[in-house]
């Protein structure tokens, strides 16, 4: 599993100041161009110091990236299905652009040919959102919003693979029209006929 060593940050100061490097040097050059050399350089810290608490450039994104996400809020729940759908598919959206240099498209990237950090990734940010996910699906169905034999999975893959599929193939992120019709579709798929 890519993580952290369980080596002890003596310094914190260090640690963010690698956190901030690297945030800094994905936003001026993109993930592809990130080094642990440049990293160390603009953080003022040794190679050795980040090896000793990271294995690669993949696992400090993936730190920063989940320090930024703790921050965030859980999905909402206003008692409209689609607004909040709305609400997180344009947090994903924001999280994944601009492309180029996006820490996230980075890291989704790395991960698809780094297995470890694709098994951290999952635990670390994806399954749990997952989670939050499918429990707002099921206060959906508890308000009559949604059957009560909605496929959780079926209903992730639609929503969200529409994005994954656009980062994909370079087809631009979609606006706000273009989500509101996803989502339309969504519902209407997962709601039975009338």
């Amino acid at each position: 599993m890519v993580k952290a060593s369980n080596a002890p940050r003596r310094n914190e100061r260090s640690r963010v100041a690698v956190l901030t490097a690297t945030r800094e040097l994905c936003e001026e050059n993109g993930y592809g161009r990130l080094t642990i050399e440049a990293i160390a350089a603009r953080a003022k810290v040794s190679k050795m110091t980040i090896y000793r608490w990271w294995p690669s450039k993949g696992a400090i994104v993936l730190d920063l990236i989940d320090e930024a996400a703790a921050i965030t809020a859980d999905p909402p729940d206003t008692g409209d299905l689609a607004a909040d759908l709305h609400t997180q598919l344009t947090e994903v959206i924001t999280l994944l652009t601009p492309q180029p240099t996006s820490p996230v498209t980075g890291v989704i990237t790395e991960a698809q040919y780094d297995p470890d950090l694709a098994r951290d990734l999952r635990q670390r940010l994806i399954e749990p959102r997952i989670t939050k996910f499918n429990n707002r699906l099921r206060q959906a169905q508890q308000q009559g919003q949604l059957p009560p034999d909605t496929d959780f999975d079926v209903a992730l893959d639609l929503t969200f693979g529409p994005i994954y599929h656009r980062l994909a193939l370079h087809l631009g992120m979609p606006d706000p029209h273009y989500l509101h019709k996803l989502i339309d579709h969504v519902l209407r798929a997962l709601r039975p006929p009338e």
